[in-house]
């Protein structure tokens, strides 16, 4: 009996090892996969995103990236309003001529293209200068559609830098000649939980690359 048990101690003490070294080896190829594909992104979109409204070349379209007016605690989300002053910005400046608005409509409620052209209109933005792509669910089917269903095949990407960071690659990757404008942050940008919400995104748009993945809509 006493031998038995022994066997069975060397048997689980074995395993535990073995689950150990695979859990150590599993972890390390995450992070090695989250480090590389953070790499590859932040490489592709090297000297393609400005900062400077003075500095950035005139493109015919910019391409608007929509967001939420509001949080989801119903508080005004500062990502939104950043990224409307930005695309401001740069048509009054005379870096765009038009406006496409790529955005969230799956809902009755929820129209984020119109929220945002009303509040450039409100700007002083004619009504004319927009083109308004109301399934743009996420930033693939925003890149892919501004090229595929609206014809664009050289636009200026209006976003936050971790955005834009990240349309710049699926551009690149889907032939759309993309160079962007980065909005200002909010003051709580810095968070940890953006931060690795952002580095995660990354692995999930090369992985959408690798893989094709399409848009909702194509057409």
């Amino acid at each position: 009996m006493r031998n038995l048990l022994k066997r069975i101690w060397s048997f689980a003490i074995e395993w535990k090892w073995r689950l150990a070294l695979t859990a150590v080896v599993l972890a390390v190829g995450a992070v090695a996969c989250v480090l590389i594909c953070d790499r590859r992104v932040e490489a592709v979109a090297a000297g393609r995103h400005y900062d400077d409204v003075n500095r950035i070349p005139h493109r015919n379209v910019g391409l608007l990236l929509g967001t939420s007016k509001y949080t989801v605690f119903g508080k005004d989300n500062e990502y939104y309003q950043r990224r409307i002053e930005a695309a401001y910005e740069l048509y009054s400046k005379g870096k765009i001529d038009t406006i496409l608005i790529s955005g969230d409509n799956s809902k009755k409620d929820y129209n984020e293209p119109e929220t945002m052209m009303a509040d450039l209109v409100a700007l002083g933005v004619p009504k004319d200068r927009f083109v308004l792509d109301y399934a743009g669910f996420r930033t693939l089917d925003s890149v892919v559609r501004a090229k595929n269903v609206f014809g664009r095949d050289s636009v200026t990407i209006i976003s936050q830098e971790f955005h834009n960071v990240r349309a710049l690659y699926l551009a690149e990757n889907v032939g759309v000649d993309a160079i962007a404008f980065n909005a200002l942050y909010p003051i709580y940008r810095k968070s940890v939980k953006i931060i690795i919400r952002e580095k995660l995104a990354r692995v999930k748009v090369v992985l959408d690359v690798l893989l094709g993945v399409k848009p909702k809509f194509e057409r």
